[in-house]
């Protein structure tokens, strides 16, 4: 009946469009980033950290990395709590990313040290074995500018004071790109919260056989080398030609939650077996 009257059949297409584009898009913008949505712990960016968020959009980070954890099992094991909309109430335009050729970086700020992302940015695949991300080492040769970060920061109405805008004269685009990952995730403090208690008696249950050393060696090479050097001679983070004095049941932990105020992650992913297999390695280093 209605393919007989083509006007009304458009006009009530087009009316269903619209209902159906302000239930799914325009009403859920107006909802988000209210007052009553605001984490209190969420601050705007620094200047520089502004900088390094331009330098982000521009090089094209966003289209490999999301910064969104969904609240999905797996995104919460490997990435932390998922994403509140008041996180983002800075953001603009927010880098939600739909694509992870890249891991996610919502929660990367204070996983590492600072050093340890100069060295990623320079060479990726010096920290991340098989990374098939370019290398930024050219950043370090690009200066940041004071007086048009000072203007983005007016325009977007961001607290900030002179002396930060002053102290962007010795800054380049390599800094502010670390100081703005380090920001990602950090105001909210997840990372010692999400700190898991392991309960009973730890014990090492694997005994140092060749091949339990062989593979913790094996686990170090992939995940540890990069910070603490391929001899354990130390690096970004301390040396660990000591580790065989440490306490295993100390290691285990260490591996398990991470040092949040050392720089370190956790590797709870890993699995008890292969954190074992490690500290195994550690108590019975060789060549």
């Amino acid at each position: 009946m209605w393919e007989k009257k083509p006007v009304l059949f458009l006009l009530l297409a087009t009316a269903t469009i619209l209902v159906g584009t302000i239930v799914t898009m325009v009403l859920p913008f107006a909802w988000i980033n209210t007052e009553k949505d605001r984490i209190e712990a969420v601050t705007p960016y620094a200047p520089l950290e502004l900088a390094g968020r331009d330098v982000y959009i521009r090089e094209g980070c966003n289209n490999c990395h999301t910064q969104t954890v969904r609240p999905l099992v797996s995104d919460v094991l490997r990435y932390g709590p998922y994403s509140k909309s008041g996180e983002f109430a800075y953001d603009r335009p927010h880098l939600w990313g739909s694509r992870r050729a890249g891991p996610d970086l919502a929660r990367i700020g204070g996983k590492y040290p600072a050093t340890w992302h100069y060295h990623h940015l320079e060479e990726p695949r010096a920290m991340v074995p098989g990374s098939n991300m370019p290398a930024y080492r050219f950043l370090e040769g690009a200066a940041v500018d004071p007086v048009l970060t000072r203007k983005k920061m007016e325009v977007l109405d961001f607290p900030y004071q002179e002396e930060q805008i002053s102290a962007l004269e010795n800054k380049n685009e390599m800094d502010a790109l670390v100081a703005y990952m380090q920001k990602l995730g950090s105001d909210i403090g997840w990372r010692a919260q999400a700190q898991t208690e392991v309960i009973g008696e730890l014990e090492n249950p694997l005994e140092p056989t060749p091949g339990v050393v062989a593979a913790g060696r094996d686990l170090y090479a992939q995940h540890c080398a990069q910070c603490h050097g391929g001899d354990l001679g130390g690096d970004i983070g301390p040396e660990l030609t000591g580790a065989a004095d440490t306490d295993a049941a100390e290691l285990f932990r260490d591996l398990w939650n991470g040092l949040p105020d050392g720089g370190m992650p956790s590797f709870n992913t890993l699995g008890q077996e292969r954190i074992w297999q490690l500290v195994t390695f550690l108590h019975n280093q060789g060549p």
